[in-house]
This record gives structure tokens, sequence and C-alpha cells, in this order.
């Protein structure tokens, strides 16, 4: 696993200089990697953090946000990864790029390659959204079946080897974490630099996890942020658990899962390259893992409609279901200030609200 590291022991950043930059998440180009005046972008803005108010009152916490990162370009958080992953790989020479992907990863991929011109190869295993594929066509893409995630992160390292393409697998290369990372230093600024107590997460590949984590330790170095980092929790599907396996198990690595089954496909991701530093961050920040079924993410998505008009996707339900189960067993107290991360807009999933 590779990740960008950053030297904040000489002239510390300033948090007055973002009063004049715009509301974008290249904001915050000290804590980026260096890259040109003009990255890729689609124009992504900061997210909104949301108040819960009708569901801080049915489950009896104090504050319940969520923020909503479905307002991206191409519909989720993968676009935050893809524009910085495409941007450095484009800097750095790459003239083709390529990775596997669970659905919507795939799609940002085909649109940032595009909007730099070049070209990209996505690898899709059979049970991924149908519309992801038809994003990823209609921006260009060549599409490639696989058996399987795992098979289709073989076939990107060997057209990786061979000289095909770069490859922008999940944590394997440094700068898809780095994008996901400006979720967090969004949600400290959202929240006047006071982080919250707990943060619940949707993890499959786990990138966005280790960004938010990123985040908030950067900051902290930087001086930008003082409080201690959130428990973070990480979600997962009753039927592609890994983590909350491994961690129950006491283990410092996943086993993979042989027939990984949800609905909720940015969560079906048999093993993380990244699964040890996961656990770690769930130890280290006295967080945990839950698992969810897929009558609860139904139930979830239904909820989060009636109750707050919000249309979120199923890895974005999965949190409101985790937070069911978290307040039950007493683990979320009432005074919590408690996050719930959507990663992408439930309009791509017409069958849950079916």
């Amino acid at each position: 696993m590779l990740l960008a590291r950053y030297d904040f022991t000489g002239a510390r950043p300033d948090r007055a200089t973002l009063r004049d930059r715009a509301p974008t998440m290249w904001r915050y180009i000290e804590f980026l990697p260096p890259m040109p005046d003009s990255p890729v972008s689609l124009g992504e803005m900061m997210t909104p953090l949301l108040r819960l108010p009708a569901l801080e009152r049915a489950f009896g916490v104090r504050t319940l946000w969520l923020k909503d990162e479905g307002r991206l370009p191409t519909g989720t958080f993968k676009a935050r990864g893809m524009a910085v992953a495409v941007t450095m790989a484009k800097q750095l020479g790459a003239q083709a790029l390529a990775a596997p992907s669970a659905g919507n990863a795939g799609a940002a991929l085909a649109a940032y390659a595009r909007r730099a011109g070049l070209p990209a190869t996505v690898f899709f295993p059979p049970d991924v959204p149908p519309i992801t594929i038809a994003e990823a066509r209609a921006a260009g893409a060549e599409i490639r079946d696989c058996a399987s995630l795992p098979d289709g992160g073989a076939k990107t390292r060997e057209g990786a080897a061979a000289g095909k393409w770069f490859g922008l697998s999940t944590l394997l290369e440094p700068y898809r974490a780095e994008g996901k990372k400006t979720m967090g230093l969004e949600l400290a600024e959202q929240l006047d630099w006071r982080l919250p107590e707990v943060i619940i997460y949707p993890t499959g590949g786990g990138t966005g996890l280790i960004g938010l984590w990123k985040a908030f330790e950067e900051l902290r170095v930087a001086g930008w942020v003082s409080d201690a980092p959130p428990r973070m929790v990480a979600v997962q599907p009753v039927g592609c658990a890994p983590l909350v396996q491994a961690l129950e198990a006491g283990a410092s690595e996943c086993g993979p899962v042989e027939r990984p089954d949800t609905i909720a496909p940015g969560l079906r991701v048999p093993r993380s390259a990244g699964d040890f530093y996961l656990l770690r961050i769930l130890r280290e920040s006295k967080g945990t893992a839950v698992a969810v079924t897929d009558d609860d993410i139904r139930a979830a998505a239904r909820e989060l409609a009636a109750s707050e008009g919000l249309l979120v996707c199923p890895e974005g339900a999965a949190t409101l279901a985790a937070l069911r189960a978290l307040r039950a067993n007493g683990w979320v107290r009432p005074d919590d200030r408690v996050v719930l991360l959507n990663t992408g807009t439930g309009l791509k999933h017409p069958e849950l609200f079916a």
C-alpha cells in the first residue's frame, strides 16, 4: 500500500488562507501533492453537511449530520479520488489508465480520463450496476469483463507490467486516497475545526476511511485541529464483512470473503489491499465495525427519504442501519456528535425505492 506523506515541520500552512479560495476540493492545496495549476476537474464542489433533525429525535442523539457525497461529478465520492489520481498520473507521464471496479470507480475513471485526454480501460465483474457500465462506456472507456474484483485487479496488474497502461487500483497508487482525504478536510472546516465524536463510514476497499483518518492526522500535525480523533466505524454488509470478522477475531489482517453477496455494490469487496491499516485505524480510534443486512439497508434508505427527503445510495443507507445497531447496544451515546457518510446519489439505485 502506498501513501503520500507531507512535511509540516517547517513553515506550517495557515487556515486564514482558505478565506479567499473557491469552495471546491482544490482549496486545500497545502494538503495535496504538487500538481499543475489546472488539475483535471469536472467541478468538484464542497459537499453539504446536513443536519438530520427528524432522525436525531428518532435515534435519541444530540447531533446527527450526513455528509452528502452524491452531489459530486459522476454522482459519488469516487470523483474526489479519480480527480487527483488522474491529474497526477497525467502529470507524471502516464499514457493510458486502467482499474478494476465494482461500479462507481470505473465510471469516475472513465469520466476523468476522458477529461484528461487519456484512454481508459475498466474491468467490471458481472454483478456491477448497469448504469455504471453505461456511464463508463459513454465516456469512451474500454469495458472488459472479469470474473470478480480480485480477477480484475490481477488483469490490471498484468497489463501494467506489460506496459499497456498505468494501474489505478485501490491503494496500489497513492493519489486516490489523497483525493478522498479532502472529505475529512472539508468536514473539519464545516464543523469550525471541531471534530465529531463518531464517524460512520461504509467500507469496501476502504480508501475513503483511510483518507478521512489521514486528513485528521495531518490537520493535527499542521496545528489546524486539536481535538481527539473521532471514533471511526466501518460498516459492511453481512454478506461481505471481512473487517467485522477480523476485528472480532482480534486478527491483524482479513481473510478473503469467498462469495461476497450484497445489494450494495461498493461494499462487495472480498478483501482490501489496506485491510491491516483499516484494522489499525479502527483500533487506534477506539472505533468498531458493524455488519448490517440487506434488509436493514433497504429500510434505512427508505427511512432517510421519508424522514429527511434524502435519496442515498445503498452504501450510504448502511450507515444509518449501523447507527441503529450502535444506539441499541449503547456504543453511540446520546450526547455524541455523529456524522454519517453518504458516498453516492440514490438516483443510481431506483430499485431501493421501488
